[in-house]
């Protein structure tokens, strides 16, 4: 079954996953059309009945800005950097009971650092403990990787997973190597 379906511009260019209840709200409310869907299980009302839909077009163009940034959120920065502590290498589910992953910037706030991609890493609560709000050179802790800010397109698809169908569109307009990307941080091989 669909989880969520892949919305693409009127130009065909992917833009988001949106869940199934807003694509066929926008569906029914003449926004999107259905581009690809899942013939087997449809969506039915009282009076309608829709096919599922998997990739949906909108019928306007929306203007995206090339320098499209996305705000540093725990959710996008510990799938960037694969749920594993960027100080001692242990990942969230190697963690004790009352550890969790934590969001370590580099160069203090109390110092002056900033909430950007290029200034925060994914750190255990007791790698972040030790670290305290001192810079990593002070203390010996050398992040495992470089932080970088990854593709929007990266950041999009981070935490949800995409079809075999909603693959293709992702291949056709970024190409093989971000699908690649993206099964890696899926963890999962998506053909398309």
């Amino acid at each position: 079954m669909i989880a969520g379906c892949l919305a693409l511009n009127a130009s065909y260019e992917p833009l988001t996953m949106v869940p199934l209840r807003r694509a066929l709200r926008l569906v029914i409310d003449g926004k999107a059309e259905i581009v690809e869907a899942d013939t087997g299980m449809p969506v039915r009302s009282e009076r309608q009945a829709f096919p599922r839909p998997a990739v949906i077009r909108l019928t306007r163009f929306v203007h995206v800005p090339r320098r499209f940034r996305r705000q540093v959120t725990n959710t996008f920065l510990f799938a960037r950097d694969d749920y594993q502590c960027q100080y001692c290498g242990r990942r969230s589910t190697e963690l004790k009971p009352r550890e969790s992953l934590t969001r370590d910037h580099l160069i203090p706030i109390s110092r002056g650092g900033s909430n950007e991609w290029t200034n925060v890493v994914t750190a255990c609560s007791g790698c972040n403990t030790k670290k305290a709000n001192r810079m990593p050179s002070e203390i010996g802790m050398t992040p495992l990787h470089a932080p970088s800010e990854p593709h929007f397109v990266h950041l999009s698809w981070a935490v949800r997973r995409l079809t075999p169908i909603q693959a293709q569109y992702i291949k056709v307009f970024y190409g093989e190597e971000t699908l690649r990307e993206l099964e890696k941080i899926e963890g999962a091989v998506v053909t398309a």
